[in-house]
């Protein structure tokens, strides 16, 4: 089996999934228990907290843990807008977010807050010129992911840090799911940003664990009330295995990450320059201003689950365009927001490669590729 759609998902690190079995095992107390079960997972509940805090450069108490990317994106948008109603109810959002911003946005068009879509340009970056026109007094939330999870474009965070540098009014989040060990922490994670979200299982961790950075001073109103866990910012008994694993797992995402950045790249290059020799192919990725693991293509004539199911009788797993949209058939969002022609954005098929594959599976993908593209190019014409 090859396995090329880690952007949807990757398989769980062996030393992640065995920290998570021994914390299963061996930490049985809840952390709001005062009896030393209790203690003891608490230790280690917020010895987790510290060391993801670290890595990301950050203070543990900006550190929150939730079910992963969705609810953290739901929280920070919905939060910030209740939380800042009384100044302003205007949000600003990218025409190319992943759905859990953008139809959080739109919900909150029903809640009596007013939404603009920034659009981007041919290569899905955001229009900064656009943007700052959409800017106004009543605005108190703009929010733009840092690698798009569709064709990988790399957002200009930090051109937007300094649009913003001195709006210090409006809340700016990031949602930084598709960002981990595909380019660097500092790249989306400016002293500007006041929200970021995380999602685990994108860089080998467990699935259901995510994190909200909010920087300190920064206020959300919860969505979830209870007992009162995370500062009680987040009431649920904290999943302590899945919070244990996912430092480990954001640990090991950081480990060499420039080396196995390069060797995606690599990888990445090879099949761009492979593609490029195919008249009926079309590019939506690029190597500038992209990420390193994402490539999304087209074959004219063709419509994406066409090709993504004929590499599949090969036993080679690639995917249209975001997993939470690949199964309605639609035309990738992002692409459409590139003004892309709807015939051709249906053809899209997207690659997302990861440091655990290497270029044995990328000859044979291309060898597949050869294969299907003459027996498509019969059928299509």
């Amino acid at each position: 089996m090859i396995y090329f759609d880690n952007s949807a998902t990757t398989a769980i690190d062996p030393q992640v999934l065995r920290t998570f079995t021994e914390v299963s095992t061996k930490i049985m107390g809840n952390p709001s228990s005062l009896h030393s079960l209790g203690t003891t997972a608490t230790r280690l509940l917020e010895a987790s907290r510290r060391q993801i805090a670290e890595l990301l450069g950050i203070k543990a108490e900006e550190v929150y843990f939730t079910s992963g990317g969705t609810e953290g994106d739901n929280w920070v948008l919905k939060g910030v807008a209740f939380e800042k109603r009384p100044y302003g109810n205007h949000i600003i959002v990218s025409s190319v977010e992943h759905p859990a911003v953008k139809n959080t946005a739109e919900w909150l068009k029903t809640q009596g807050f007013e939404v603009d879509y920034a659009p981007v340009d041919a290569q899905g970056a955001v229009d900064l010129e656009a943007l700052k026109k959409l800017i106004r007094a009543e605005t108190i939330l703009i929010s733009v992911m840092a690698v798009n999870n569709e064709v990988g474009t790399i957002q200009p965070i930090a051109a937007l840090s300094e649009l913003l540098k001195d709006k210090p009014t409006i809340s700016f989040h990031v949602d930084a799911v598709q960002a981990i060990g595909k380019i660097p922490v500092a790249d989306w994670l400016t002293s500007r940003v006041d929200f970021a979200t995380l999602s685990a299982h994108k860089f080998h961790g467990p699935r259901g664990v995510g994190i909200v950075i909010a920087k300190s001073g920064k206020r959300l109103v919860p969505l979830l009330h209870g007992g009162g866990q995370e500062h009680n910012r987040r009431s649920t008994t904290e999943n302590l295995a899945g919070i244990a694993a996912t430092a480990k797992a954001l640990r090991l995402a950081l480990t060499d990450e420039a080396f196995k950045r390069e060797k995606v790249a690599a990888m990445k290059e090879v099949i761009q320059n492979e593609l490029k020799k195919h008249d009926k192919v079309v590019l939506f990725s690029q190597k500038e201003g992209f990420a390193p693991n994402i490539l999304t293509f087209g074959i004219r004539g063709v419509r994406g689950e066409v090709v993504v199911h004929a590499f599949e009788q090969h036993d080679i797993f690639i995917s249209t365009t975001s997993a939470c949209s690949s199964k309605k058939n639609a035309a990738a969002g992002t692409l459409v927001a590139m003004n892309v022609a709807n015939k051709l954005a249906t053809s899209a098929v997207r690659l997302s490669l990861d440091s655990t594959n290497n270029m044995a599976e990328v000859e044979q993908f291309l060898t597949v590729f050869r294969q299907i593209y003459q027996e498509l190019e019969k059928v299509s014409g």
